[in-house]
């Protein structure tokens, strides 16, 4: 492309970025604003994510730096040259409250409740502490997406001083601070609040308890002992204390110039309460938005500490990483149900996505979803099959073999194979897991009707006079057409009878298509085998 070329699309992309209304635009948006607010300037915007590893990563962290991300790539196409930087912030200083549900060696963490994650040993006993293992489990699956991301942590920026000359300022507006923050809570809490937890020097562990004195020139507090009930003046500095979550969320973006940050709505509050301590401390506090919550098989939030919903690894055996990405970028603000049977759907959904996107203008693709799950550049190779069609494919065929798998797959699209398309190979391996671990087990065959029995032997006889050469679209037109003269008042009944009587599931992708994969003459054989009462399900 020559360079006069690229300047029109450059000025193409940018002007349809403007007025784009996908989420991730609309959020860049405020962002340039916010910057010529502040005069311009090329200063590096920050846009961060925070993590609490007081249990295994899930999901939901991983949508928050998926979601980020997005937003980061749509503001550098608005503001092309200006620096933007993502901090994966971990607050691995917090008090480990209580003890995980999903982890081994749970009574020996009991031992070390209330001391901070990266002090408490690793009950897997492969890093150097739990908040170690937590945090590189996370930064493991970054990697893996290929996330550009800078990872902190609390107890470096804490213990190494970072963060000293924001602890000053907090102690020098305490009461600022405890104004902010007394009214949000309970009369009983309030009682005892303080923004700094100093860290017991005797027992390691994070102090929630009220601060007697401060003396801010020697950026101490004083405090009584739980314990011992002994006064103690004790340092803040260099990692002898941490600030409650309110205040060291909006500490931190004081601290570090934060610009960007999203939470779950369960954290409006919060983000509130933080952007005033942010304020008070002299900082702005960052541009952002509340999303809704991911909701588990029974409609309740996910919880680290619970480990119910699905986890990352979950996700990955039975889907592709662009899969997940598709789910994090949908209606962001509306709760979802975050359990395997989204799946399949994620899959084709995001398939659909890309197949469209080469014929799309450049508006409509800013407002296609993979032009930001893909930064931009989304993959040019288009699948033939789709991940419903596979799965039926595993169904009918019975076998868990790729090479078996493949040969159907070259019969429908002669060009594919596992060396030119090995995002289709990857498509296969996942439909063998899911169908085995999910749909198998639920398969329910039954008998057909009479009605269905003579549209069944009609279909089977046709397919078997038919040259082979038909398309897809002649098959399902084939099928609506036998549908019809047999007097199917509602033909979704027709097609349902189809997938219940020869597959035992409720419902499948279009047949026409199902039966130009697995082959006519397989199909009219799979309908007679049917018909005269085989047990189908075992191949």
């Amino acid at each position: 492309m020559s360079s006069s070329a690229q300047t029109a699309r450059d000025s193409e992309l940018l002007e349809a970025a403007r007025v784009s209304k996908a989420w991730p635009f609309e959020e860049a948006r405020k962002l340039v604003d916010r910057l010529e607010k502040e005069g311009g300037g090329s200063r590096t915007v920050l846009f961060e994510t925070g993590y609490g590893p007081s249990g295994l990563p899930h999901i939901g962290t991983f949508g928050e730096v998926a979601r980020t991300t997005m937003v980061r790539r749509a503001f550098e196409v608005l503001a092309p040259g200006v620096p933007t930087r993502l901090i994966c912030f971990s607050d691995d200083m917090d008090g480990m409250r209580k003890v995980p549900d999903n982890v081994p060696n749970r009574e020996m963490l009991k031992q070390h409740l209330f001391k901070p994650l990266t002090v408490v040993p690793d009950p897997f006993g492969k890093f150097e502490s739990f908040g170690h293992h937590n945090n590189a489990m996370l930064r493991s699956f970054l990697d893996h997406y290929g996330f550009d991301y800078d990872f902190v942590s609390a107890t470096d920026y804490y213990r190494s001083g970072k963060f000293d000359d924001a602890l000053r300022k907090v102690l020098v507006h305490f009461d600022e601070i405890m104004e902010i923050m007394l009214p949000s809570l309970r009369e009983e809490r309030a009682q005892t609040y303080s923004p700094v937890l100093p860290i017991s020097p005797r027992t390691g562990q994070v102090l929630l308890v009220p601060i007697l004195a401060r003396n801010p020139e020697k950026a101490t507090v004083t405090y009584e002992d739980p314990e011992t009930h002994e006064i103690v003046e004790q340092d803040i500095l260099s990692g002898h204390s941490k600030l409650q979550w309110k205040a060291d969320w909006g500490m931190r973006w004081a601290a570090l110039g934060i610009d960007y940050e999203m939470a779950g709505k369960d954290h409006i509050d919060g983000m509130k309460l933080s952007g005033r301590i942010c304020r008070v401390l002299g900082g702005k506090p960052p541009e952002g938005f509340n999303y809704e919550l991911f909701l588990d098989e029974e409609g309740k939030k996910i919880s680290k500490s619970k480990g119910n919903g699905l986890t990352i690894d979950d996700w990955l055996r039975y889907a592709s990483p662009e899969s997940l990405s598709l789910f994090m970028y949908q209606s962001p603000r509306t709760g979802k149900r975050l359990y395997f049977d989204v799946i399949p759907k994620n899959v084709d959904e995001y398939l659909s996505f890309l197949a469209a996107y080469p014929k799309q203008n450049e508006k409509e693709r800013l407002g296609n979803p993979v032009w930001h799950i893909h930064g931009g550049n989304p993959p040019t190779d288009i699948l033939p099959i789709s991940f419903g069609l596979l799965l039926n494919l595993v169904s009918a065929a019975h076998t868990n073999d790729k090479a078996v798998l493949w040969g159907f797959i070259r019969n429908y699209a002669p060009d594919a194979t596992p060396e030119r398309l090995p995002k289709l190979d990857e498509l296969v391996g996942y439909a063998i897991n899911y169908y085995n671990d999910f749909v198998k087990p639920a398969k329910s065959y039954r008998a057909p009707t009479e009605l269905e029995r003579t549209a069944l032997a009609d279909l089977a006889d046709r397919l078997e006079i038919l040259a082979g050469q038909d398309t897809a679209e002649e098959l399902q037109n084939l099928v609506y057409e036998i549908g019809k003269a047999h007097g199917f008042e509602n033909l979704r009944d027709w097609f349902k009878a189809l997938y219940e009587v020869l597959l035992g599931e409720a419902q499948g992708p279009r047949f026409g298509s199902f039966v130009a994969l697995y082959g006519m003459k397989r199909t009219a054989k799979l309908i007679r085998r049917a018909l005269a009462g085989e047990d189908l399900s075992q191949g």
